[in-house]
């Protein structure tokens, strides 16, 4: 059975931990892989090794960081097509939503890679009589990014290329159900010519987890899980005394007004909630009318069309059409949706589309579910409340924006929105009362380009920076801000006691 390694101090190490965890290929069913669950002393040296490569790259100049994170990036572009072809193997999406995936983390190195200018700081001349001041951002240290099942590219690209280039060293401890990539990344991070122990993999559970959440060799933790885990991963973290950005689960509302195109919003919610198999923290899992007419005319648009959904393999058959979605991760996972339909069915919430029990042929043992669409959901209901990560769409009917907004806004999760309608007004006001951290007029999933941050509100994110982009880059370094005056030897200085000033 092939195994995956750990990577420490630049190359790939067995782990000695006896804990082997099996990895699937969701569209079959079958072992594929396993990996081990590191040792304490494996997760140590991991942070031993990064910590000790710290001070040579820390005053590395951010000028050659940037050329290596540069040369990273065209060994990504090469490799594109294998890195997506491995995607698809251990996480079930379909190729095309790989590529997507890879082209999103790819995005970030690239704004990576200007951090000569994004390291600048700031100066003020004569900011007092004969006074300058400036100030510094510099690196913190060994830096930790844990990441989930979902994006086993993008989501750690949201983080190392931009703490690499600030200066820090990086562990990063993915999901264990598809970690093959990882290990990609950080060979081509080398071959790119990151010295050995700027970037490490460690393989683990929660034990891991909270090794590296402790360790007071480590400054910043960065997490992308379930909003329990999050909460818990911001509340450890901070405790030990370190930077922490935590981001959890989400209930994304889509407000779909009277004078929205029915058409062009069911394409929209179709591809936003059913696409990656619903297994994204930004697919809109909720669409919100303001009244039945709406809701009737978009019910009657989605229907035949969640219907007509094609699943399968993530790659499809020489000759044959790519499917519109894969498989879901894992059996458990599979379980858990399936559980959520049936909870939405005895809660009342109207079935329209049963994706229940559906397996594509030839496919039998792999972990399908089919499009699932429910009407007349309310607030009420689990299937409102919780995160169901999986292909499940539910229409709300409010009777007026006043109960849409207020749906919207009471929800424990903020972590992105969309409005459709052709009322710039009415999108504005929207924009600007919603209570959630990324907001789409017309665009169902707005996560934000890379020199903008991505960031939920409420319990869909812990933390007061968000990922990437220039919060990005406050996270990875701390400001040093120093005050210049020279002496005038023709001024005799004298004592001062009381709170200077300038």
């Amino acid at each position: 059975m092939e195994t995956v390694y750990n990577f420490i101090n630049g190359k790939q190490v067995a782990s000695k931990g006896t804990k082997a965890w099996p990895i699937y290929n969701p569209a079959t069913g079958q072992q594929i892989r396993q990996v081990f669950m590191s040792t304490a002393d494996e997760v140590n040296e991991a942070i031993e090794v990064a910590e000790k490569a710290f001070p040579t790259w820390s005053r590395t100049s951010p000028l050659r960081r940037a050329r290596i994170i540069f040369k990273f990036k065209e060994l990504l572009e090469r490799e594109f097509d294998s890195l997506a072809r491995l995607i698809t193997e251990e996480h079930g999406k379909v190729y095309s939503d790989s590529i997507g995936e890879l082209t999103r983390g790819l995005e970030v190195v690239e704004f990576a890679c200007g951090i000569p200018h994004l390291l600048k700081g700031e100066f003020s001349e004569q900011a007092g009589r004969g006074i300058d001041i400036h100030s510094t951002m510099q690196p913190l240290g060994v830096t930790v990014g844990i990441t989930p099942f979902n994006f086993p590219a993008m989501v750690p690209m949201w983080m190392f290329p931009v703490a690499l280039a600030c200066g820090n060293t990086f562990i990063l401890k993915p999901a264990k159900t598809d970690p093959s990539l990882s290990i990609r990344l950080a060979e081509l991070l080398k071959e790119a010519g990151l010295p050995d122990g700027v970037f490490n993999v460690v393989h683990g559970d929660r034990n891991d987890n909270e090794i590296l959440l402790r360790d007071p060799r480590v400054k910043a933790v960065s997490f992308v899980g379930s909003t329990t885990a999050a909460a818990h991963v911001h509340k450890v973290g901070s405790e030990f005394g370190k930077r922490v950005q935590a981001l959890g689960a989400a209930k994304n509302h889509a407000l779909v007004m009277p004078d929205a195109n029915i058409e062009t919003t069911s394409n929209a919610l179709l591809g936003a909630a059913f696409g990656a198999a619903g297994e994204r923290c930004m697919a809109l899992a909720l669409a919100v009318t303001i009244d039945d007419a709406t809701a009737d005319k978009l019910v009657a648009a989605l229907k035949p069309k969640v219907e007509a959904l094609r699943y399968g393999p993530g790659i499809p058959k020489e000759g044959e059409k790519e499917m519109d979605f894969g498989p879901l991760i894992s059996q458990q996972h599979l379980n858990n949706v399936t559980g959520y339909i049936d909870k939405g069915v005895e809660e009342g919430a109207t079935l329209l589309v049963d994706g229940r029990g559906k397996k594509p042929q030839g496919y039998e043992d792999g972990y399908f579910i089919g499009g699932t669409l429910f009407d007349n959901v309310t607030s009420d209901m689990v299937i409102y409340k919780e995160e169901i990560f999986g292909p499940v769409l539910g229409i709300v009917r409010a009777k007026n924006i006043e109960e849409a907004m207020k749906l919207i806004n009471e929800h424990p999760y903020g972590n992105g929105t969309a409005i459709f309608t052709h009322d710039g007004g009415a999108a504005r006001e929207f924009a600007y009362q919603v209570q959630a951290g990324m907001v789409g007029i017309n665009v169902p999933i707005p996560v934000p380009m890379a020199f903008h941050c991505f960031g939920g509100w409420k319990h869909s994110a812990y933390g007061a920076l968000n990922v990437y982009g220039p919060d990005g880059v406050r996270f990875y370094t701390k400001m040093k801000t120093v005050t210049t005056r020279w002496p005038d030897h023709q001024v005799g200085n004298q004592a001062a006691f009381s709170m200077p000033t300038l």
